[in-house]
């Protein structure tokens, strides 16, 4: 058995509810020993973290789809890393994972619950974190399961460019759509158009985007994958066909704000269109993982999808790093990776 007491474990605790932005003040940076594993557990070495809008509302206290992170705790990421002690059959010594690690440079397991294998010989550690990760898996059952696309509907994005919008966008293409993103900056909307294949873009900070919908979306749109939700989401409704199936993932725009959240104004067209609004939690669909994560890495390996990361290194930049996803500063999905791997 390994010396793994002798191993320093950091870690990033929360230690305040954030209002409005969080704050470096927010978190605490804390250290423990490594400690070794029990009988059927494994310690795992973190080596990628992802970072998510979804950990803004993780930190607010109150009923949720999960419960909040407590003050005190390790702050909850998902991650990718390496067991480096084992008495788990299944989980031997060098065995690359993907599981809940939270904010930490080392996390020990006491079952296999909750943690899978993954096969660096079909994709790159970033890329389980991103299309083969919680992003894709969201992005592919929220378009196929609640957005339910027809061959030659017209699909639109919000976030476009981001790890979920990546996903959704061509998953819509390979499902015969045309599709319409929405995003921030010129640089993410030629990679949007050119490199994953939407057939147009509409930069959000260059223009009215009720301007670009007529100007991209002739007849309409049919379905609407929302990540961002404010302003954005209320001029999509007003662009919505009969029938029309909006997809409700996140509201980036209001995850900070400091007064309630702001609804959509134009609901109405919901009942003038028959149409529908649902939400999606990746979490329901986990016992149908495999199949996405069969599909995607199939495309990959045929070249008919793509995925683009932007990653920041060092722990100790998690809280600055959190914030690149609110200013809209990162490009792809955003990625910490863990300082000494």
């Amino acid at each position: 058995m390994s010396a793994l007491t002798e191993l320093t474990n950091h870690q990033v605790r929360l230690a305040a509810r954030p209002v409005g932005l969080p704050k470096r003040s927010d978190w605490n940076f804390t250290t423990e020993p490594v400690r070794e594993p029990v009988e059927s557990g494994f310690v795992v070495k973190t080596l990628m973290l992802s970072l998510d809008p979804a950990m803004r509302g993780w930190m607010n206290e109150g009923k949720s789809y999960i419960p909040p992170v407590a003050l005190g705790e390790v702050m909850r990421a998902g991650g990718v890393g390496q067991v480096i002690a084992s008495r788990h059959a299944s989980f031997p010594v060098g065995t690359y994972v993907s599981a809940g690690l939270g904010v930490q440079e080392y996390r020990a397991f006491d079952s296999g619950k909750g943690v899978t294998a993954i096969d660096l010989s079909v994709a790159p550690l970033e890329k389980w974190l991103n299309a083969l990760g919680m992003p894709g898996m969201t992005g592919y059952f929220g378009l196929l399961d609640v957005g339910q696309p027809k061959p030659g509907e017209t699909v639109v994005v919000s976030g476009a460019s981001g790890a979920v919008g990546q996903t959704v966008g061509q998953v819509a293409k390979l499902k015969g759509c045309r599709v319409v993103g929405i995003a921030g900056g010129q640089a993410k909307c030629d990679f949007v158009v050119r490199e994953l294949g939407f057939d147009a873009c509409i930069d959000y900070r260059a223009g009215d985007v009720r301007d670009g919908l007529k100007k991209y979306c002739p007849t309409g749109v049919d379905v609407y994958f929302d990540n961002v939700g404010g302003e954005i989401l209320d001029t999509v409704l007003t662009r919505i066909n009969r029938g029309a199936r909006i997809i409700i993932c996140g509201a980036i725009s209001q995850y900070n704000n400091t007064t309630p959240v702001k609804g959509p104004a134009n609901y109405l067209s919901l009942l003038v269109n028959r149409a529908r609004m649902e939400g999606i939690v990746v979490f329901d669909y986990a016992d149908r993982y495999p199949v996405a994560l069969k599909d995607i890495a199939q495309w990959m390996a045929e070249g008919k999808f793509t995925s683009r990361e932007d990653i920041v290194e060092g722990l100790e930049t998690f809280p600055e790093a959190l914030l690149k996803l609110f200013s809209g500063e990162n490009f792809g999905k955003l990625v910490l990776r863990v300082a000494g791997n």
